[in-house]
């Protein structure tokens, strides 16, 4: 009896990580981008925060699009594809970077609304802030590894494949 492959399992967990991690740096990166292009272009006056948080989730919707992940991931050899998966699972340095940038994002997505009611559409203050917040909470775990603490390394121990 032979088992069933893992795969399309594994090659699905890497393309959501790959689209994560592309939302949480177009979300870090997109605000001040935005912010340069139209303060060059147009000057001050043509800046708005409903356009910045617009800009903000925009781009970090664009970024999630994980094609070129899926093609790489499902285009591998089974082994490696699992190899790969393990080893993201298990980081824990990715783990924590992940989970400071959903805190940020949640948090920002209730405290935009809340601070800026009417300073621009509802739409863009959630899911804007949650996109500042995702900036935020990314350059918060890169703060903290600076300044010197490291999340612990977790061995990976490989069972033998069956055969």
């Amino acid at each position: 009896m032979q088992m069933p492959s893992s795969h399309p399992a594994d090659t699905e967990y890497l393309v959501r990580h790959a689209m994560d991690t592309g939302y949480m740096w177009s979300s870090l990166l997109a605000p001040p981008a935005y912010i340069a292009f139209v303060v060059a272009r147009r000057g001050r006056a043509h800046l708005s925060l409903n356009r910045v948080l617009r800009a903000t989730w925009l781009a970090g919707l664009s970024a999630v699009t994980g094609g070129a992940a899926y093609v790489r991931y499902a285009n591998s050899s089974e082994e490696s594809v699992r190899l790969r998966r393990l080893e993201t699972a298990y980081n824990m340095n990715t783990l924590r970077r992940n989970d400071h940038s959903t805190i940020g994002a949640v948090l920002m997505a209730v405290l935009t609304p809340a601070l800026l009611w009417n300073k621009a559409r509802i739409v863009n203050l959630i899911l804007g802030g949650a996109g500042l917040g995702s900036g935020i909470g990314l350059l918060t775990h890169y703060g903290q590894t600076m300044v010197g603490d490291h999340p612990p390394k977790v061995d990976i121990i490989l069972p033998p494949s069956p055969e």
